[in-house]
């Protein structure tokens, strides 16, 4: 059987069967989830400036050691998240999220407590911060499975998703510009506890939350279940038609595009000779871009097709990367101009691209696979930003600034053909039908 006719039956059987009712809560709960991620995104962006902050002003570490603490917060993606992805898909969700996140409110809370006492070491830090990266992989992982338990509906599911990376982009924009006065007045110390303050929260929506996962089936814990189990969602993902493509494209763009990230504060200031005030336009700016994305998404995704939406989002975010070096290099204004305006677009395409993915992967997986198809992909994505990092060293060594940021502009167009191939591409060039949701039947 062709991919085309097995799409074709899976539309079919979609269009014959009426979509299952959301959950009788899923409105007021998702409005709990949302209000408390919304809150922990936004302490999220006081902890990103006040701990490298907190390590170089207060422990006396070095810059290299203080770039470090973004490593070992990264770091448990590439040891456990295949593994969490085996894990979560034994345990209930909901309470996996909240455990996670207690554990990050614990673990910030005692970095904060330490430092105020002037009782903490880098090392300790390190530590902390490790801990908390361990947590971070089970609650990603658990929280981009979680949402389709309240909406069953591809159109609620795609609009929640949709708001989730918009409060995600919004902290993002928004967060530094709050951050960097709060601690400039109060201190590095009390920017730690706006970050474990926003973890209080996120707990106590998430355990006011009042609908449940059913019941699973037990699944018996033979000898090597973790390894089978890894294995059953590396395989899955390897042998679909359609998510094969879709994580193949993020971690090839993720790789490129953390070169041209790596190496874009320096590029303005040693390059283009921009002072610290411009630099930060050009940076913050790309903010910008996340939030339009994100609201565009989901009618774009209902109007054309979520996989069609997936592809003129790629193709969006490839060429506001690739205009940012050819437009930063006329120079003077004209060329600052064009680097802010390559990064806001591609900022709208990755912002409309992240919660369609995201959307499909929900809506193809089987629930008992979910959480693993979901740890392949953190591990693939988050994973390619430390490689991305590594490699974007290296051609700064070899080839200078401006060579690194064109290989990893040029790099990222290499996502387009990994994208478009196999269900993908049949979906993508196929006419769009009233019922344009050929996934939904592979949920």
């Amino acid at each position: 059987m062709t991919a085309a006719n097995e799409t074709e039956q899976q539309v079919a059987a979609a269009e014959a069967v009426a979509e299952p009712a959301n959950a009788p809560t899923a409105r007021r709960d998702f409005g709990l989830l949302w209000a408390g991620q919304s809150v922990s995104l936004f302490g999220d962006q006081f902890m990103t400036l006040a701990l490298p902050l907190l390590a170089v002003t207060a422990l006396g570490a070095s810059p290299a050691q203080a770039a470090l603490l973004k490593f070992a917060l990264f770091l448990p993606f590439l040891l456990l998240g295949l593994q969490a992805g085996a894990i979560v898909d034994r345990l209930p969700r909901l309470a996996t999220m909240i455990g996670a996140n207690a554990l990050q409110m614990v673990a910030f809370g005692a970095i904060w407590l330490l430092a105020a006492a002037h009782s903490l070491s880098f090392v300790t830090l390190l530590v902390l911060i490790t801990i908390s990266g361990c947590a971070v992989v089970f609650f990603q992982v658990a929280y981009t499975s979680y949402l389709p338990n309240l909406y069953t509906n591809p159109k609620d599911l795609h609009r929640g998703n949709a708001r989730l990376a918009l409060s995600e982009s919004t902290s993002q924009a928004l967060g530094p510009m709050a951050a960097g006065p709060v601690i400039a007045l109060l201190g590095v110390v009390l920017g730690i506890a706006a970050d474990t303050l926003g973890f209080a929260v996120s707990v106590i929506t998430l355990l006011l939350i009042k609908h449940r996962e059913p019941p699973r089936v037990p699944t018996p814990r033979e000898r090597g279940w973790m390894r089978k189990s890894v294995g059953e969602g590396l395989k899955f993902v390897k042998a679909h038609p359609v998510l094969q493509p879709i994580l193949a494209c993020g971690a090839t763009y993720t790789f490129f595009l953390t070169m041209v990230m790596t190496s874009l504060v320096l590029y303005c200031r040693n390059v283009l000779g921009l002072s610290p005030s411009w630099i930060g336009i050009v940076v913050g700016a790309a903010a910008a871009g996340y939030p339009i994305g994100n609201v565009i998404s989901a009618k774009l995704g209902e109007r054309i097709g979520y996989e069609k939406a997936l592809a003129i989002s790629a193709a969006m975010s490839v060429l506001g990367i690739v205009a940012m070096p050819a437009l930063g290099s006329i120079g003077g204004i004209a060329g600052v101009c064009g680097l802010i305006f390559g990064s806001i677009f591609h900022c709208i395409g990755e912002g409309s691209y992240s919660p369609t993915s995201l959307t499909l992967r929900q809506l193809i997986a089987p629930p008992e696979m979910l959480a693993r198809v979901g740890s392949v992909q953190r591990f693939l994505i988050w994973g390619m930003i430390s490689l991305g990092s590594l490699a974007a060293s290296g051609a700064t060594a070899l080839v200078g600034l401006t060579g690194a940021m064109w290989i990893g502009a040029i790099g990222t167009v290499l996502c387009l053909p990994a994208l478009l191939r196999r269900g993908m591409r049949t979906a993508v060039f196929s006419p769009v039908s009233k019922e344009n949701h050929a996934v939904r039947a592979g949920n």
